[in-house]
């Protein structure tokens, strides 16, 4: 309960203290980059106030230019420990409903998230098209490939729709695991235990050595398992 009040209370005082200069930064001349930094800044400043550490291996295996980043998900957390990792900005995936949020909200639309509505099929198509169109103006892309949270922590079947955003775009896809977050803060629970959460980052695979979507998106899969505990990838009973 301690690390959630820490976690949180830091992130309540700090989100409005950001805006204030970010906002109106990014209005004036265009450039979300330092707001940006502040909130990826001010994320994974939090874990570490509330006692939250992270082991991340693979980051010089990352390619120069536009990819598409894809991890598992297991945790609320799971944002705030792999963004600030990045070396650089990205857009992201999120559900539309994060977009009607004060603050977090506008801040997402500025630096060109992408709002995805998963039950209306046009909404989606949308979205993977604006998917595109961030990759071609030279941004990267962060998606969760399973599309929501997994309940019990186990590797979920992977959504297809990133993987025609990889094949229009022909960008390498870095595969991500992630594992630890699970057991931080589970799923319909706001408390927070601190731990070791553990990126590893893969090889990047190019979309044009594979023959269909699906045969990456098994590779994609596949090495993301590979660095995760055996009992993340069993099968539900």
């Amino acid at each position: 309960m301690i690390a959630a009040l820490i976690l949180f209370g830091f992130y309540i005082v700090m989100a409005p203290l950001a805006s204030i200069v970010g906002f109106p930064w990014a209005w004036i001349t265009g450039d979300i980059g330092p707001l940006y930094r502040m909130g990826t800044g001010i994320a994974a400043r939090g874990l570490r106030l509330a006692g939250i550490r992270i082991e991340a291996v693979g980051l010089e295996k990352l390619p120069a230019g536009s990819c598409i980043f894809m991890c598992n998900h297991v945790s609320n957390l799971d944002p705030c420990v792999v963004i600030p990792l990045l070396p650089r900005r990205v857009s992201i995936l999120v559900k539309k409903q994060l977009m009607k949020m004060p603050l977090l909200g506008p801040a997402m639309r500025l630096a060109k998230f992408i709002a995805i509505d998963r039950e209306q099929l046009d909404s989606a198509i949308r979205s993977l098209r604006q998917a595109q169109e961030v990759l071609s103006a030279g941004l990267s892309l962060f998606i969760f490939a399973e599309g929501t949270r997994s309940r019990d922590g186990r590797l979920q079947p992977l959504k297809k729709g990133p993987f025609y955003v990889a094949f229009e775009a022909g960008v390498p896809v870095v595969p991500i695991s992630l594992h630890g977050t699970e057991s931080m803060m589970r799923k319909g629970s706001m408390s927070v235990y601190p731990a070791t959460a553990h990126v590893t980052f893969h090889q990047p695979l190019d979309p044009t050595q594979f023959s269909t979507r699906e045969a990456l998106m098994e590779a994609v899969r596949t090495s993301i398992a590979s660095a995760l505990p055996e009992w993340m990838t069993a099968t539900s009973e």
